[in-house]
């Protein structure tokens, strides 16, 4: 039985990173939907398919203490997406960091903002050693918020998401380079 109670993880200067509670769903499927913010994710999603990975990520973070869960805006409790870290299909052995945010809210500093606070979090709570990241190579903002984040790119790699074959770039940091806050090398990627 999955539980729907916005349970807080981490807590940033402007956002609340929780699970999702059921009013969060049709907000959530609303955002994926969205042909702007599927652009790079295998295309929109249904309402039935939105709620399953909302279900899946509350189980996930039940079963493993990770999970794409919520982001809450704390001024106003305005739903703003999804962030966190899980393991992804195509590197199961990998944690990654990912996000999908509603594209009102683009342009604002949360995607690197709560990517930041998921980092310190799988780093120190969780003893992560390292923390990947995955987009397809024309997703120039996101490429940005990786490389803010201080992430190195490491490799170009075919990933599999949901049952669509894409090609994607793949960059990582260590724990060592995330307390050390080193300076990211120069990245091959476009943007």
């Amino acid at each position: 039985m999955v539980e729907w109670a916005g349970t807080p993880i981490v807590t940033t200067s402007r956002l609340l990173l929780r699970t999702f509670r059921q009013p969060d769903l049709p907000l959530y499927a609303a955002l994926n939907a969205d042909p702007e913010v599927a652009r790079y994710l295998a295309g929109p999603l249904s309402r039935a398919d939105s709620d399953d990975i909302a279900e899946w990520a509350q189980e996930c973070h039940a079963e493993q203490g990770l999970g794409l869960l919520a982001v809450e805006r704390r001024s106003d409790g305005a739903f703003l997406g999804m962030y966190g870290l899980h393991h992804q299909e195509s590197v199961p052995d990998e944690v990654e960091v990912a996000w999908r945010l509603a594209y009102q809210y683009w342009g604002n500093g949360y995607a690197t903002e709560a990517a930041t606070a998921w980092l310190e979090h799988g780093f120190t709570a969780l003893g992560l050693d390292r923390i990947i990241s995955i987009t397809d190579p024309p997703n120039h903002r996101s490429l940005r918020v990786m490389h803010r984040l201080g992430m190195h790119f490491e490799r170009e790699a075919e990933i599999e998401d949901g049952g669509v074959l894409f090609q994607a770039v793949i960059h990582a940091i260590t724990r060592k380079q995330w307390t050390s806050r080193e300076d990211s090398l120069p990245c091959p990627c476009p943007g």
